[in-house]
């Protein structure tokens, strides 16, 4: 099997996920907060879990509350390593 029939088997595994901006302060990047639910395993109660991404951004519309879509992508640096795709109106 070539290197070229490998890459057209491997699926785009690439996540997607849509937050708000929290930051804009760094050149060139944007922390973005994702938000979603979880149950707890025992007493089914709903929680919300948050995580913080560092983003690549390219855009220069973004703003601090702007809901934007990100995706994953190579490491751009050491903490980076989603970019901003678009800014969700």
């Amino acid at each position: 099997m070539e290197k070229s029939d490998r890459m057209k088997n491997r699926s785009n595994k690439s996540k997607n996920f849509i937050g708000t901006v929290v930051s804009v302060a760094m050149l060139k990047t944007a922390k973005v907060e994702v938000s979603h639910m979880k149950k707890h395993p025992l007493y089914k109660k709903a929680l919300k879990k948050t995580k913080r991404f560092a983003c690549h951004n390219e855009l220069s519309d973004i703003a601090v509350g702007d809901n934007v879509e990100i995706r994953q992508v190579r490491p751009v640096s050491r903490t980076k390593h989603f970019s901003v795709v678009k800014k969700i109106v």
